[in-house]
């Protein structure tokens, strides 16, 4: 059975938002248990990892805030290792502009969970046209704009109504009245609202 995404949150040991505004909530299941799930749960937050271990957790931790597969994220980082800058920097960078992460940071998608659903049910156009990947790779000037099919749902209302009072990243532009998006920047490291540790994810692909 696959891992709840409050699990995720409590075997990494802090909240990782992976449910948007419910884990800003009392009702947040992580505030009533922040120990590990599982019948040793409690005991096991307090032992103490080694190097190697605390190298994995903070690759394991990204790969779940940013809900992606071991294989995905190895080919990010060999490509951020390829690439000009600090290699973790860069990976950083490669992550926020998935289409899923924009549409989240946007404030279009409650969560990145909430954002891919929405970018496989189609209603998601880049440049106007659908893409339905939400790992699908963003450039500075792409453009994010809802389907004409979503456009008459009220779940459209919801979002205008919501950002209004919303501040995207820098790198990210709102059109709040067309309740469109637009990537006017690379993200810089700031950017990564986590508390990510990227060098232990560089040394553990170092080893």
């Amino acid at each position: 059975m696959p891992e709840t995404l409050c699990k995720k949150c409590r075997r990494e040991g802090e909240k990782l938002f992976l449910k948007g505004e419910k884990c800003s909530s009392p009702r947040c299941p992580f505030v009533r248990r922040s120990y590990g799930p599982g019948q040793h749960g409690a005991s096991s937050m307090r032992r103490r990892s080694s190097e190697y271990g605390e190298q994995l957790r903070e690759k394991q931790k990204v790969k779940r805030i940013y809900g992606i597969r071991e294989r995905q994220f190895s080919n990010y980082f060999k490509k951020a290792s390829k690439s000009k800058g600090i290699t973790g920097e860069v990976l950083l960078s490669i992550l926020e502009k998935r289409l899923d992460n924009a549409i989240f940071k946007l404030g279009f998608a409650n969560s990145r969970n909430h954002a891919r659903q929405t970018i496989s049910h189609g209603h998601i156009q880049v440049n106007g046209k659908k893409v339905d990947i939400s790992s699908y790779g963003l450039k500075t000037g792409d453009t994010m704009s809802f389907s004409s099919v979503f456009q008459k749902k009220d779940d459209l209302k919801k979002i205008s109504e919501r950002i209004k009072s919303y501040n995207s990243p820098a790198w990210l532009e709102i059109d709040k009245k067309k309740v469109e998006g637009k990537v006017v920047s690379d993200p810089k490291r700031e950017d990564s609202d986590q508390t990510i540790n990227e060098n232990l994810i560089v040394e553990y692909y170092s080893r």
